[in-house]
């Protein structure tokens, strides 16, 4: 949103020049206020956003030289774009969590902005039914074992290609 200059322009254009700062950065706390209250506008935002975003990791993907790539995206079963993907990894945290984190990290937000947003994406428990793998990163678990044998079994597939 910082970096395609194209993309700006589209978001200035749709929601107004206070999307951005006078130094050029996205103005997250105008955004959120302004965005994820409506849902025609996240439908909008993420209309622009997404592909770019599709584009930019394509890009990256041939540059890269490691036996897998990862990509993070939040919205990824929302989308559909876990059919592009050879291998799905959900990573679950209960909502109490996964709330006070997001509002310790993303200090611009309030925790009802934060609830609006979570309540646009399919719950966890229906994501983790679709993914291949669920990553339980709760306070009792340990997130390192768990990362390690993913990446062992994804190792293991890329050598036997």
């Amino acid at each position: 949103m910082a970096h395609d200059p194209e993309l700006s322009k589209s978001i200035i254009k749709e929601f107004g020049s206070d999307s951005y700062l006078s130094d050029g950065t996205v103005n997250r706390a105008f955004l959120a206020t302004t965005v994820f209250a409506d849902p025609e506008k996240v439908k909008k935002i993420n209309s622009l956003v997404h592909p770019i975003v599709s584009q930019d990791f394509l890009k990256w993907v041939e540059t890269q030289t490691a036996p897998y790539v990862l990509k993070e995206a939040a919205l990824i079963f929302e989308t559909g774009g876990q059919k592009s993907l050879d291998y799905t990894i959900n990573v679950s945290s209960p909502l109490k969590i996964r709330v006070s984190r997001i509002l310790l990290r993303d200090t611009h937000r309030s925790e009802e902005q934060v609830n609006q947003i979570i309540n646009q994406q399919m719950p966890d428990d229906e994501k983790n039914e679709l993914a291949d793998v669920v990553i339980k990163n709760t306070d009792n678990k340990l997130l390192i074992p768990q990362v390690l044998s993913i990446h062992e079994k994804l190792l293991k597939q890329y050598e036997s290609i």
